[in-house]
């Protein structure tokens, strides 16, 4: 019998891909990989990365706003640094210590959503 692995990629609702792009590419980094359009005037559904991290952004009103994506992160402190040098228009949030012994790293888009970028103790470097 082979081993199970599962993978999955988040849907989070948007509701403006210039909106989308701007926060999600200008301000943290990722890149667009993709857009489509299912017809002329649909609503977008576009997929961005950034560092193996996978997103899929929607404009489709089937999806709901204010979903929390969890993102396992090693590194979490260079992130910060990097998402404060990337804009001086936003300051990302500060690092938490959570009661988990992890630190979190919360980030809400323009749509209500949040990213939660959590390192917990194994993954910190030594």
């Amino acid at each position: 019998m082979s081993e199970v692995k599962l993978s999955g990629v988040p849907i989070l609702r948007v509701l403006s891909a210039a909106g989308a792009k701007e926060f999600y590419c200008e301000t943290l980094g990722f890149s667009l990989d993709w857009e489509h359009y299912y017809a002329e005037g649909a609503p977008v559904y576009m997929q961005v990365s950034r560092d193996g991290l996978i997103l899929h952004l929607s404009e489709n009103q089937r999806f709901q706003t204010g979903n929390i994506a969890y993102v396992a992160t090693s590194g979490i402190e260079s992130l910060h640094a990097q998402l404060a040098r990337a804009t001086q228009a936003w300051t990302p949030p500060a690092i938490t210590s959570t009661p988990w012994n992890s630190k979190q790293l919360e980030i809400e888009d323009p749509f209500q959503n949040l990213l939660r970028f959590n390192e917990d103790d194994s993954s910190r470097d030594s």
